[in-house]
């Protein structure tokens, strides 16, 4: 276990390092690295993070409310009972991040790659999921009423097991969808 020494992690290199109940609010992280850390408990609470990586790591319990990830490499990485209010993802790379039954109500995730990352059970109402790469990720009881869906890969997703009112999608995907349903489209 280690204490949050740095005031700043920027350029800096973290390996298997366990953080618990550690205030990271407002910190701003540029290329920092965070190899098979692990978070408990810990606050990232207007924190911004851009180019940076949290490879293989594990969040319990942790608050990522109004937190910003530019650019970022979480490829790997669990996150259990952590709260996302305000949540803002912009591009980088999430695939095979596990995230079952996060609650992503009003978050953000616009040009990211989720690539075969664990999504069931979450609840996105409301959320944005825009230009969002799901191919392959698990989306089995995910909630995504009046999410805003446009852009993203829904190729693995099954319209009988995911909530889909009032979700905002474009023709392409409503293509999809139909076909997903077993409806024969054509011109």
């Amino acid at each position: 276990m280690r204490e949050w020494e740095d005031p700043e992690p920027s350029g800096e290199t973290y390996r298997r390092v366990l953080y618990i109940d550690t205030d990271l609010t407002e910190v701003d992280n540029r290329g920092g690295v965070f190899e098979e850390c692990t978070f408990r408990g810990v606050r990232f609470n207007a924190s911004t993070h851009t180019d940076a990586a949290f490879v293989n790591c594990t969040f319990v319990r942790c608050s990522l409310f109004d937190t910003t990830f530019t650019g970022c490499k979480l490829v790997g990485s669990f996150f259990d009972d952590c709260t996302y209010n305000l949540l803002k993802v912009s591009g980088g790379d999430w695939s095979f991040t596990g995230l079952p039954g996060a609650d992503l109500r009003g978050a953000e995730f616009n040009g990211v790659k989720l690539r075969e990352a664990d999504l069931t059970g979450i609840r996105a109402e409301k959320a944005v999921l825009r230009d969002v790469d799901l191919s392959g990720a698990s989306l089995q009881r995910a909630d995504f009423a009046k999410a805003d869906l446009r852009g993203s890969d829904l190729s693995t997703l099954d319209p009988l097991t995911v909530g889909l009112r009032d979700a905002r999608i474009d023709l392409t995907q409503a293509m999809v969808v139909a076909t997903a349903l077993g409806l024969d489209v054509r011109p």
